[in-house]
């Protein structure tokens, strides 16, 4: 390990340089680091990397899952909570089970239950390759929104099958009853225990007297003590990091103060961006270490068995896509949708090609154990699933990687989004904050704002005469006043939030509060 050190602090600069070319040249980043694994991994005498199986789930996917789940919009998922969880729990059910009948069917040796764990591993899209296209092309709101809603949730569900496929191979049976007994506890033990957690570090953030750092160390800790706890108790942790993830990011202006929120906001997404940058190398250098335990199989057998799944995948997933379609239109004549209307045949399409594979399969396939128990036989196909895998995420990486932007911009997608346009939205909250600040001056400071030349300045400002503010010393007064404006404003934007029928931007409004937080933190500055 130590020896290789200087191989890993490479490894960690090309990532880097690899995110700065994919940003220059528009492509998502995972296609540059999976191919630079490639032909990394093909150069004599690199060191082999390996990953203790049973390190993969605990070291990625509970940071990467809290953090997902800390950018979300929660109002953005409960709106399309419907479609995300036909996305996230039916089509990834749909797609295990036609993986596992053809798998069945066309590869020599593959029994049922190994077909059902080949199709938990590879049924989940990966969230982090549709977002790295996304962000270089535009598409309506709702789509990005279905993509992230499912992202969250799909990995529980095809964990969950991977679960108790595992189990099925290792023991030759498996009891109905007593898996949806299981099913039932691993859903709701893990949204219970995620949610408890979640709770217990708000209370102690809120009560105990923490500052900017140790809440960011809390932060870190919060995701793997949720994982870490539902495991234990044999229940879901992907939901309970994505449960306790969602419960403390809509209440962290209760329990963070504007500093810890800040400082998180930068460590959690450099945290990603390397763990994102390391999943996707791992991809690529873990070739050779795959290929070297194929046996009885040749090269070009497994290539052919990948690229069967990889079709399958794609194909139930189109498919998947305009039956969703199908049931809402049919099913908004008994009960309310989100929106009635028809989006046409572009949507499912695109909605359909997204479903790029990563990070959660890789781990899943690595997590294999090497024998079915300690001491017994060899786990039978591993090495097979395990290439299968990779070729089934590389495809969807390179393919539709590649082309999804194309597609995209050469398909003019339906602009009927429900929220404002980002302009007017603008405008409109604008105008608000400075209505609103003018009001809360007037009835709540009128005496201190007749005195204060600070307050005069802001309340000149906010009346839009935008004058550049002279550097004064503020009073404890003056300051306090100006604080509680803040809180004020930051207290209408949450609540216009909640409010549907001012549907505006999640992401806009979060853009406000955050500079709220920027000027909070440079008032407090002030001497």
């Amino acid at each position: 390990m130590i020896q290789n050190f200087p191989f890993y602090l490479v490894l960690i600069i090309i990532i880097v340089l690899l995110i700065m070319l994919a940003n220059k040249i528009k492509v998502a980043y995972p296609v540059l680091l999976v191919i630079a694994g490639l032909i990394i991994s093909s150069i004599p005498n690199i060191p082999v990397v390996r990953i203790d199986p049973e390190l993969i789930f605990i070291i990625f996917l509970p940071p990467l899952l809290y953090e997902a789940a800390w950018t979300i919009s929660w109002k953005e998922l409960w709106k399309w909570r419907r479609i995300v969880g036909s996305f996230a729990f039916i089509v990834v059910f749909l797609t295990a089970t036609t993986v596992a009948f053809v798998s069945n069917y066309f590869i020599p040796g593959f029994s049922l239950a190994l077909g059902f764990l080949l199709g938990g591993i590879v049924s989940p899209p990966d969230a982090v390759s549709a977002g790295a296209i996304l962000k270089f092309v535009k598409v309506p709101k709702r789509m990005s929104s279905i993509l992230e809603g499912e992202s969250l949730l799909n990995d529980a569900s095809s964990l969950i099958i991977f679960r108790f496929a595992m189990i099925s191979v290792a023991t030759g049976q498996f009891i109905w009853h007593e898996a949806a007994l299981s099913f039932s506890w691993m859903l709701i033990g893990g949204i219970g225990i995620g949610v408890l957690v979640g709770w217990l570090f708000m209370k102690a953030q809120k009560v105990l007297p923490t500052d900017a750092n140790m809440d960011t160390i809390l932060t870190i800790v919060a995701p793997y003590l949720m994982y870490i706890a539902a495991e234990e108790v044999h229940s879901s942790g992907v939901l309970a990091v994505v449960s306790g993830g969602l419960l403390l990011s809509n209440n962290r202006h209760n329990f963070l103060s504007t500093s810890s929120r800040l400082r998180g906001i930068n460590v959690w997404e450099s945290l990603a961006f390397a763990l994102n940058g390391i999943v996707f190398m791992l991809i690529g250098l873990e070739l050779p270490e795959i290929t070297s335990g194929l046996e009885g199989v040749s090269i070009a057998s497994a290539i052919g068995y990948g690229l069967l799944i990889t079709a399958v995948l794609v194909l139930v997933r189109i498919l998947s896509a305009y039956g969703a379609v199908v049931v809402t239109l049919i099913a908004r004549n008994f009960i309310t949708v989100a929106d009635r209307r028809n989006p046409g045949f572009k949507v499912p399409a695109i909605l359909g090609w997204t479903g790029m594979r990563g990070v959660v399969s890789l781990a899943a396939a690595l997590s294999i154990p090497e024998k079915l128990y300690e001491g017994g036989p060899d786990f039978p196909q591993r090495n097979l699933i395990l290439f299968i895998t990779f070729i089934v995420i590389l495809t969807t990486l390179v393919v539709q990687g590649l082309s999804l932007p194309i597609i995209i911009r050469k398909v003019q997608l339906p602009e009927y989004d429900d929220h404002l346009p980002d302009d007017k939205a603008e405008d409109m909250i604008r105008r608000e904050l400075a209505k609103l600040t003018i009001q809360h001056l007037k009835e709540n400071h009128n005496e201190l704002l007749n005195r204060s030349v600070f307050l005069q300045q802001i309340h000149e400002k906010w009346k839009g005469k935008v004058e550049e503010e002279s550097d004064v010393k503020l009073s404890a007064e003056t300051k306090s006043a100006y604080l509680n404006l803040l809180d004020v404003q930051r207290a209408w934007l949450i609540e216009q939030n909640h409010d549907e029928k001012q549907y505006f931007d999640e992401d806009l409004i979060r853009k406000h509060l955050m500079k709220i937080d920027l000027e909070e933190e440079r008032i407090l500055l002030v001497h």
